[in-house]
């Protein structure tokens, strides 16, 4: 017999090279309105971009990675 389960989102922040796992606020919410929801914590989320999901530890995770470059 299947049984069918849904996957936990868990939303990962890459930030100065530290991983920042940031709990579904809202399981209805589209990955974009989560990021627009941790974007008034976390300004950088304001121009980051999403990589696409992945299924590790019965969870899906979503990156968020800064798309802002470095001068040099």
């Amino acid at each position: 017999m299947l049984i069918a389960t849904q996957l936990e989102r868990v939303f990962i922040l890459k930030d100065n090279g530290q991983d920042i796992k940031l709990p579904d606020p809202e399981p209805k919410w589209s990955v974009d309105a989560v990021m627009n929801f941790y974007a008034n914590t976390y300004p950088i989320l304001t121009t980051a971009k999403v990589s696409a999901p992945q299924i590790k530890e019965d969870t899906i995770q979503y990156k968020f990675e800064s798309v802002m470059g470095t001068k040099g």
